[in-house]
């Protein structure tokens, strides 16, 4: 019974994630496929592209909050207590794998970044904030949106998994804390091979020094 519990949980949370808040965002204001735009993904930075800064950050805000309230629900249900935590770190993964590859867009999707934010404030508010702020950095200071899902996943994962060593967390949340980084690495190859070969896009400060 707890294996079918965590398997359901981590159903959930990939019906949760795969609702596309960019997608929806920029068919209403636009009244374009965010598909078919920029990188072709769902998330805040394609979302800001295509429909500018409002649309974005209403994109990057719900896909967090969308992270947090999956993993919060289950918790309230009790999941989480018959399952070592795995239903909860199941459902984390869950959200970032629908986002990544939504049922409703033909399995595609964002890159997860936003979302696995979300998710980890659930597990450790701690560890959620220090993955927002390296993020943020990554994003605004050094210029590359794919460099901050990346390192907003592995600062997550590095205080899970040292909280889940002390004792206090469960376990299972550093699963979920390296799950995210391998979904997220696999869905940025494409950004990382681009920027191996000098044509990766920069935003912030750079992208406007750049244009100059």
């Amino acid at each position: 019974m707890p294996i079918l519990i965590a398997l359901l949980s981590g159903l959930a949370g990939y019906l949760v994630g795969s609702i596309p808040f960019g997608f929806l965002i920029v068919k209403a204001v636009k009244g374009v496929d965010l598909r078919t735009v920029g990188s072709g993904r769902t998330g805040g930075t394609n979302a800001y592209r295509a429909a500018g800064f409002a649309a974005g950050a209403a994109t990057a805000i719900l896909d967090t909050i969308k992270g947090l309230l999956c993993v919060l629900a289950i918790r309230a249900l009790g999941a989480g207590e018959q399952t070592a935590g795995w239903a909860e770190a199941l459902a984390g993964i869950g959200v970032v794998l629908g986002h990544n590859a939504s049922l409703f867009l033909g399995f595609k999707g964002g890159a997860g970044g936003a979302t696995a934010v979300g998710t980890s404030l659930a597990y450790l508010p701690l560890a959620g904030i220090l993955s927002m702020i390296t993020g943020l950095f990554f994003l605004m200071v050094v210029g590359y949106p794919f460099m901050a899902s990346i390192v907003a996943a592995l600062t997550a994962a590095i205080a899970l998994t040292l909280a889940a060593a002390a004792g206090q967390v469960p376990l299972a949340y550093a699963g979920f804390g390296w799950g995210i980084v391998a979904l997220i690495v696999w869905a940025l190859r494409p950004n990382i091979a681009r920027y191996r070969a000098g044509g990766e896009r920069r935003v912030g400060v750079f992208a406007r020094k750049e244009k100059k």
